[in-house]
């Protein structure tokens, strides 16, 4: 694929109407936290059909689940019936609104995808059957609010080493304790996916790694207020803490303490999908950051002339156009990937992560420096970009760690 096809450029063109009509009238109160990014994005999930499209994929999933576990037979999908020109249209239209989004306010997106994404497949992944239809399906329709809880006070790249949450057997039950911090979501969440270890009187280092599904109001959970931060502020983030929380095993993913890989290679499975998802919201920063930086070299006038006709500025721009065309073809990577059926290596997806988060905070602070001290301006989108863009060499793994996972790769045996 090397270029967007008449149809998905429809639906950009809807989507950007969309956003013009629903969130651009509404920027500045989701850029200072003052508005909680839910009902948009609710209107965005229902005006463009993805809670239908979500819940018939739902379905047909889980009727096909069910008939497996009632012991009839199911026909395996053929792979040569495969239409790699549908999946490869699926992809496009899921990525679409991430990279328009971005465009505006990051942030709705990061919101959105903890939720629709991280949250629903944590559970769709390890989860039973009455558990999907219990906490996933809500969660894929948006009709309630998903918050993926890891990353703790004292932990960060070291997720589970550092990781001190807990759960204890007590009779039937488990009681969880322990706190979470920088949790997408996490001061409005409905559904939380909390991941914690298993305490057994072992040593930390030595303890399991399981999963819990919490409710919003459940006794001995308390959701902070949303935390103060330098961008992506139309995406609430918050602390979570636990005091003495009880759950029945209904609510461990899974239902039981001994699945396949443990948690920890479920959560590496949606560090590894989330990873992926950053080309598109790197995309969006970087389009919006060269539309605006051309439109400003254009007007800006400077010793008599426009700043455009300046070679060192129009370095800027080139560069801007090369990062997009760069940044564009991974995520042309990932719809082909999808059309295919072939996922991606954790070492491609770290991949992708690195260079398309580097590329959008490169281009966002050139950006600011083109538009000068209007750039330093909270008037000026550039600004927020700017701000918005740093955050993605941060969560889903910081650069540092995305740099370990390809070298471990390129020196393995």
């Amino acid at each position: 694929m090397i270029e967007w096809s008449e149809e998905q450029q429809m639906v950009r063109a809807a989507v950007r109407d969309f956003i013009e009509k629903e969130l651009v009238p509404h920027h500045r109160e989701l850029e200072h936290g003052d508005l909680p990014p839910y009902d948009i994005i609710r209107k965005l999930v229902r005006t463009f059909g993805m809670d239908t499209m979500a819940r018939e994929r739902f379905e047909r999933t889980i009727a096909r689940e069910k008939a497996l576990a009632a012991g009839e037979r199911v026909d395996e999908p053929d792979e040569r019936e495969r239409d790699p020109q549908a999946a490869a249209d699926a992809a496009a239209f899921q990525l679409i609104p991430i990279i328009e989004l971005c465009r505006w306010s990051p942030g709705l997106v990061t919101a959105m995808g903890v939720s629709m994404g991280l949250t629903a497949s944590a559970i769709l992944s390890r989860g039973t059957i009455a558990q999907k239809e219990r906490w996933a399906l809500p969660l894929l329709t948006f009709e309630k609010v998903g918050a993926w809880a890891i990353t703790e006070p004292g932990s960060g790249s070291d997720a589970f080493g550092s990781m001190r949450s807990t759960a204890r057997r007590d009779g039937d039950e488990y009681v969880l304790n322990g706190s979470k911090t920088f949790i997408t979501n996490g001061p409005y969440a409905d559904t939380i996916v909390f991941i914690c270890k298993l305490d057994e009187g072992n040593p930390p280092e030595e303890r399991k790694i399981l999963s819990f599904v919490l409710d919003k109001g459940m006794p001995g959970l308390e959701q902070s207020k949303p935390l103060k931060k330098m961008g992506l502020h139309s995406s609430p983030t918050g602390e979570l803490f636990l005091t003495d929380v009880r759950v029945g095993r209904d609510r461990l993913i899974g239902e039981t303490e001994d699945q396949e890989g443990g948690g920890r290679s479920a959560a590496k499975a949606t560090f590894l999908q989330e990873r992926s998802g950053v080309a598109a919201m790197a995309l969006g920063i970087i389009s919006q950051c060269l539309d605006l930086s051309v439109a400003y070299a254009k007007e800006r006038v400077q010793f008599g002339k426009p700043i455009g006709e300046f070679q060192l500025i129009q370095e800027k721009l080139a560069r801007m156009a090369v990062a997009r065309l760069n940044v564009e073809n991974l995520v042309f990577r990932v719809i082909e990937a999808s059309a295919t059926g072939r996922g991606f290596t954790l070492a491609e997806a770290s991949a992708m992560k690195l260079y398309a988060a580097r590329a959008a905070v490169e281009v966002a602070m050139e950006a600011v420096q083109l538009f000068g001290g209007n750039g330093y301006m909270s008037e000026f989108q550039v600004e927020q970009l700017a701000r918005d863009a740093k955050v993605l060499q941060i969560y889903a793994g910081t650069d540092e760690i995305q740099i370990t996972h390809i070298a471990r790769d390129l020196l393995k045996d």
